[in-house]
């Protein structure tokens, strides 16, 4: 990749991603978990839905569109984002980053057990082991300080959905000529299904500036932006460049989380994350590198 746009486009979507784990943190301190998803869906989907209309994009019209976008909203939107918002009540946000990244490996498994994909070499079979190992390093449970928890649990099970939304975008959901009102369609139906958890979502939220401004800038940029920043990276840049993503976001997180709130950079949150990105290299080579163009700004890494 020889432009310095594409490289712009790179870091500035590594940024927008990286940092959504800060935000959510922040976005807590006012926000419950259901609340935050809801808020981050709607201001997503406006985000998604105003680029659509200036650029002549109409949304679904056909019935089984969006009901398919029912499951990919639950999968990759409504779910995944509310399983952050819990982990990150108790795990760091440069942790949380991490786990993110462990999409790709929960896909490799996925498509093991149902045998879509069969090109599991020495290569790919070690990656696997090796970056669940990772995540043990990180969690450490054999320790009394270990990390292990109800919120650690959250955050592996939203990489585990991102994983079962991908593989089902991959058949039900083909790229189409309207990829942001796709898009736009699945973050409003990810609205309305976290909407139907409200009865359930706990305490009312206690709205500070902070919460504000954080789930402003995570449901705008951190969800409606990066889908279009991808988007183009991937189509301008191709698959490769925007796979780079996924390995400058977990950095990102962690590096944000010891900045910005002070979260410990210990040596086994690094070896853990270094074991983990070795892991997903591992993981994806020789098989090529596929993202879902209909996966709205989501944070997961490209896969």
């Amino acid at each position: 990749m020889d432009s310095v746009t594409g490289w712009v486009r790179i870091a500035v979507l590594a940024l927008l991603w990286g940092s959504g784990f800060l935000w959510i943190k922040l976005a807590l301190t006012g926000l419950s978990p259901v609340h935050l998803t809801l808020v981050r869906c709607a201001l997503g989907a406006l985000t998604l839905l105003a680029m659509a209309v200036g650029t002549g994009q109409r949304l679904p019209r056909d019935r089984r569109t969006w009901g398919r976008l029912v499951v990919a909203a639950f999968f990759c939107n409504a779910l995944p984002f509310a399983l952050f918002g819990i982990g990150e009540r108790t795990v760091d946000s440069g942790v949380a980053g991490v786990m993110n990244a462990t999409t790709p490996l929960w896909s490799l498994l996925i498509g093991v057990l149902l045998g879509t994909d069969r090109r599991l070499g020495p290569a790919r079979l070690l990656g696997l082991a090796l970056g669940f190992a990772g995540v043990l390093v990180i969690f450490a449970p054999w320790h009394q300080s270990g990390l292990l928890s109800g919120g650690a649990l959250a955050l592996l099970g939203a990489g585990l959905s991102y994983a079962i939304a991908f593989a089902y975008m991959a058949g039900k959901l083909p790229p189409g000529g309207a990829p942001l009102a796709l898009s736009a369609a699945q973050l409003m139906t990810a609205t309305a299904l976290t909407a139907l958890a409200l009865p359930v979502s706990g305490a009312a939220p206690h709205l500070n500036l902070t919460a504000v401004v954080a789930v402003t800038i995570l449901g705008v940029f951190g969800t409606g932006i990066t889908f279009y920043l991808n988007y183009r990276v991937l189509t301008d840049e191709g698959p490769t460049a925007a796979a780079t993503v996924g390995y400058l976001l977990p950095v990102v997180s962690v590096a944000l989380g010891a900045l910005v709130l002070g979260e410990p950079l210990t040596p086994r949150v690094v070896g853990g994350m270094v074991i983990v990105l070795a892991a997903v290299g591992l993981t994806r080579w020789p098989a090529q590198v596929k993202v879902p163009a209909s996966s709205p700004g989501g944070l997961a890494a490209p896969k």
